[in-house]
Formats: C-alpha cells, structure tokens, sequence
C-alpha cells in the first residue's frame, strides 16, 4: 500500500509535466496488460480519472498563508460554519467563532476582523447581519452562506459601508474541501478586498460561479426548492404506503438507489433547514405549487391510461433537455459504476 502510495504520487508529479491523454486513451494504452495482470479495468480507470482530478486541485498542497487574516464565523457552531472554520485554520488563518451565548463579547470578536462571515438560518439572517455591522470595522468584508442572495445582499450593503460579497456553498455534510465543489458568488461591493478568499476556495479546489443575486435567487427556485420538495414529497409518500425500504433496495436497479439515498439523506438531516429553504420566499412557494398541479395533471392522464398523451409529454420534454440528456447517461454511467464497486467492496467486507 506504502508503494502504491508512492507511485500515485509519482504519477501525478508527471502529468504536472505532461499533455494529458484522454483517460479513455489511457485505459486502452494499459488495457492488455491489465488483462495479463488479472486486474479489473475499473481498477485503472478509477486511476486514471483521481489522477486527473488531482491536477485541478492544489488541495494536497495548500500552503498556509503568507499574510494570514481575521476571521469571526458569526453562528459558526454548524456544519457549515464548522466546514469554513476548518479549511480556513488549516490556511493558517485566525478563525474565531461567534456563537449565540457570545454576544456581549461581540466587540472583542469582530474588533479586528479581516472577514466576518454570516451563518446562521434564513429566518435570522438579516436580523444578525444589522447586529453584526454595529461592531464591523470599516474595512471588514462581510460575506454570508446563505441559500437566498438578493435581500441578503441587499441587507449587508445596507447595513456595512465596507466591502461585500454573497456566498452560497452548493453543497452539505459529508464534504472535507472544496475540491469540485460549487460556490456561487454574488458581488457586493469592492470586490478586490474579498479576493483573497476566493483565491483560497479555488486553491482548495472549489469551483467558483458568478452570477447576480437576482439571478442566482431565480435559479435556486429549480435546483433548491423544487428539487426538495420533490425528494421530500417522496420520501412521505413512500412512508405512507409503509414500503420497506430495505427490502426494497434488495430487489432495486442502480437507479432507484441512487434515487433512494437521496431520500434517505434528506430525512437524515435537520428538517428545519430544509423545510426554510421550500418555504423562504413566495416564489419558492408558488413554484412548488405549479409542481403539484403538474403531477396531479399527469396522474389524471395515467388514470385514464392515456398513453397517447403522457408519450407526447415524455417527447415535449426530452426535446426542452436536448443535449443535456446525453451528458446525463454519461455521468450517470460513471455514478453507477463507482456505486456497484463500493457494493462490491462493502459485500466482501460483510462477508469476511
């Protein structure tokens, strides 16, 4: 293991230095001697693909700063605020945590603060940006991680004189850096002050995108709110016909797991995020009533085995997605496959 260990290193060192093949190109160079070696194709393209991964992240290598900066994390106790607390100390950078039991010592903490980074719940979010800027030194950046941005925004530009940004994090629990991870950011105010942390998420292998918070907020109604309420509507669904879940997984396609855990890690999470974030604003609400109507209009046209028309709903939406589908069997493929190898693996285990 200590010399596999060691030739991965290598390997990466020299694609550093190298035009890196297709990984497809790759696997067909080592093919026949996988075969002689008895080893399984997915065993080098797993290879193959992490060594590639790896030259997009300086994650492995991230230095500590050389200019080292303040930050207070205010309700930094979460998850969220756990994750940034810890991917900003491994930099090198100063980070203290502003928790709700420390408000009267909110002056000490946000006295010499370089960033003070909001994160807290929705409904609160606001309320404790105008608490937080009482005690902000003027030339702070104040940024927040919440999943809404244009009233968010709006509240910090209008409560901080100083520099601004908007930050949305896509994802959750269970991530340890930013390696391919999405951050949206929304710009605020002088932006040049806030670069050093967006250079720090991107060293650590996040995937920055800048959008307006209008736009981002437009978005977020399909890939949040919709996407939720529709696992959410699932998982009650699947509750209320007592379906066991276990058993089911037994008899399941690839698919329908994957399907599944979505659920199943929804409702293993706190609902009271989940439940703000369907509910935060009315076009969040509106939207999800426009879905039930379009399940109860499908419904309708399968209980009355109208094949002709649920056809011409199918081929009306798979036109509206276009290329889309094709790039979705294609990662779709890879989920399955990395899903049986850890099934595989985890079989042998219990076995053992």
């Amino acid at each position: 293991d200590r010399r596999l260990i060691q030739l991965l290193g290598e390997r990466i060192s020299l694609l550093k230095q190298s035009n890196l093949p297709p990984i497809a190109e790759q696997i067909s160079q080592v093919k026949s001697q996988l075969e002689a070696a008895g080893v399984p194709e997915f065993v080098w393209q797993e290879v193959a693909t992490s060594c590639t991964a790896a030259l997009a992240t300086a994650t492995s290598e991230l230095a500590k700063t050389n200019s080292p900066k303040n930050v207070t994390i205010v309700g930094g106790k979460g998850v969220m605020g756990q994750f940034f607390r810890q991917r900003l100390s491994v930099a090198g950078h100063c980070v203290k945590i502003l928790g709700r039991q420390d408000w009267d010592n909110a002056a000490a903490l946000l006295a010499d603060a370089d960033l003070v980074l909001i994160s807290v719940p929705i409904d609160r979010t606001i309320e404790i940006i105008r608490d937080t800027a009482k005690y902000l030194p003027p030339n702070a950046v104040l940024a927040d991680i919440t999943s809404i941005k244009a009233p968010i925004v709006e509240a910090m530009l209008s409560a901080h004189s100083g520099p601004v940004v908007g930050l949305h994090p896509m994802f959750g629990p269970g991530v340890h850096s930013f390696l391919s991870q999405k951050v949206v950011i929304c710009p605020g105010r002088d932006e040049a002050a806030s670069q050093w942390l967006l250079d720090f998420m991107a060293a650590d292998g996040g995937d920055l995108i800048v959008c307006s918070p209008e736009e981002h907020d437009r978005l977020m109604v399909a890939v949040q709110a919709i996407r939720h309420f529709s696992t959410f509507g699932l998982g009650v669904f699947l509750a209320e016909e007592g379906i066991d879940i276990g058993r089911s997984l037994e008899l399941s396609s690839p698919i329908y797991r994957i399907g599944i855990n979505n659920v199943s890690r929804l409702f293993g999470q706190d609902g009271s995020l989940y439940v703000e974030i369907m509910l935060s604003t009315e076009e969040r609400r509106k939207a999800i009533a426009r879905l039930a109507d379009t399940f109860v209009r499908l419904a309708k046209l399968a209980e009355s085995e109208d094949r002709a028309a649920l056809l011409a709903e199918f081929q009306h939406t798979a036109n509206t997605f276009g290329s889309e589908t094709d790039r979705a069997v294609k990662e779709s493929d890879r989920t399955i496959e990395a899903l049986s190898i850890l099934l595989a693996a985890d079989r042998l285990e219990s076995d053992r």
